[in-house]
């Protein structure tokens, strides 16, 4: 698929992204100060930070690929249940994580770990987010370049470079006030382009909404629960979603710092608690609209088992109605929308991973007499620094004919590592008695454990946050034994 569009709706894009930055900047005037930079001035309001969490986990991926699971040969809704587990676990880190967080006002969410086992644990757990984020958000980088390659025709480093550039202009400017409030813009802007392509859609199909829902009925693509207990199972089941899906969302929500940087963010603990507890029913909301666009795109081209009117990849199908079906300003509109989900995650990876380089690498070091000036200076150098090493990550993928096969295992190695570090934090809360050094035990052997799952076994990826955090806890609660017996002789 490659074309390129016209001049209008170019420009609507161009127009977007420097409105983007434009905005940035006009909210990163005024004196700047390390806790403003971070955090906001912990001043942002609940509303702000709910739809910074949703905007932050929507990526370019999710809304491009999202519909395809749907509009496929034999796809339905049954995605829709990891949604409950999404639910579950949210309100699992509102209860358990979230007051540890307010406990003082800490920069990151590892200075707990620092609090309850050791400035050891504090570093590793920070040093593993800044590697896996990184390169996980290299990739979203490299993805949402294609789609600007594809569109505008320009060069796919050229894309590379124009995307990660002007991320890192308003995010080295604004700060985390700049990366939230652009946040909240993006939110509207892509949902209001998933809304307009729902109406061409139907306005587009034989037989309009009715021949849609007659189509679906017919092809059980509205079947949302699957209550098969399989663990191998290719497709979402509702025990996947619900017990693995509440895991994965503990340990994306509770324990990393680009989502916890927003609750740290907030006015108080209700107000970070309202955010997080209501963006889990958005995100339900927002996973049904990207499904049922999938239903509409697979009746509009009469997907079924016997094929289908296009020769399209699933998860390509969405773009490919984009480009060819969108009327000109709706296209820009929704292209628009495209890199307002990936600039959301790129921006809120660069924040937070400056803040956990200052915060737990930096200032450590230096000392706590380190001046504001140069703790921010520091931020903003790191901010810049972070945006390149994705940028130089994202033009590697490009030069590399094997680049998908070496994405899926980057995809992978970020997955998995955070269930291990769910269970460090469960460790800490749950286990009081186990120390630094069988709670790291503990979290190498969930990573290697986890590590020869991933690669040997077929287990649905939704388990994976779930049986690493519950390795982590056992080996970690063995590996206290021998310290306890040692303390009792």
């Amino acid at each position: 698929m490659s074309i390129n569009i016209g001049g209008v709706d170019a420009a609507i894009v161009v127009a977007y992204m420097l409105a983007v930055l434009a905005f940035g900047v006009w909210l990163g005037r005024g004196r700047q100060s390390a806790a403003r930079y971070f955090l906001g001035d912990r001043s942002l309001p609940w509303g702000a930070l709910l739809l910074s969490i949703v905007a932050t986990e929507t990526s370019t991926v999710t809304f491009l690929s999202l519909p395809g699971l749907a509009a496929a040969a034999g796809g339905d809704l049954t995605f829709l249940q990891i949604t409950i587990g999404y639910i579950v676990g949210r309100t699992g880190v509102i209860f358990v994580l979230l007051p540890l967080y307010f406990r003082g006002k800490p920069f990151t969410a590892y200075e707990v770990l620092e609090k309850r086992f050791g400035m050891t644990s504090r570093r590793l757990v920070s040093s593993l987010f800044l590697l896996t984020r990184n390169a996980s958000d290299a990739l979203r980088l490299f993805l949402t370049a294609l789609v600007l390659q594809i569109v505008l025709g320009l060069d796919l480093s050229l894309s590379v470079v124009a995307i990660g550039v002007v991320t890192i202009l308003y995010t080295f400017i604004g700060g985390a006030k700049s990366v939230i409030w652009n946040d909240c813009i993006q939110f509207i802007i892509y949902m209001l382009g998933a809304a307009a392509a729902a109406y061409i859609i139907v306005g587009n199909a034989p037989g309009g909404l009715e021949q849609i829902l007659k189509f679906a009925n017919d092809g059980d693509k509205l079947r949302v629960f699957d209550f098969d207990f399989s663990l191998t199972k290719p497709g979402m089941t509702f025990w996947a979603g619900l017990a693995g899906g509440a895991f994965l969302t503990a340990a994306t929500h509770g324990t990393d710092q680009m989502m916890v940087q927003r609750y740290l963010s907030a006015r108080n603990q209700r107000d970070a608690s309202l955010a997080l507890g209501i963006s889990g029913f958005i995100v339900l909301l927002q996973f049904a609209v990207f499904l049922l666009i999938g239903v509409g795109l697979a009746a509009l081209f009469g997907i079924t088992d016997a094929g289908s009117a296009v020769d399209v990849k699933n998860d390509q199908l969405f773009a490919y109605f984009i480009v060819n079906y969108m009327p000109v300003g709706l296209l820009g509109i929704t292209l628009a929308a495209v890199f307002a989900a990936a600039m959301s995650t790129l921006s809120s990876s660069l924040n937070s991973s400056a803040a956990a380089f200052v915060n737990d690498l930096y200032l450590p070091l230096k000392g706590p007499e380190t001046a504001d000036v140069a703790t921010l200076r520091t931020g903003r150098i790191a901010t810049v620094v972070f945006g390149l090493v994705q940028i130089g990550i994202a033009l590697a993928f490009g030069m590399l004919a094997s680049s998908e096969s070496i994405v899926a295992n980057v995809l992978k190695i970020s997955g998995f590592a955070a269930g291990p570090v769910l269970g460090l934090y469960f460790l800490g809360v749950f286990a009081p008695r186990v120390q630094q050094r069988a709670a790291l035990a503990g979290f190498v052997v969930g990573v290697g454990v986890l590590s020869c799952i991933a690669y040997m076994t077929s287990l649905h990826w939704a388990w994976y946050a779930l049986f690493g955090a519950l390795f982590t806890m056992a080996a970690g609660s063995i590996a206290h034994l021998p310290e306890r017996d040692n303390v009792e002789k």
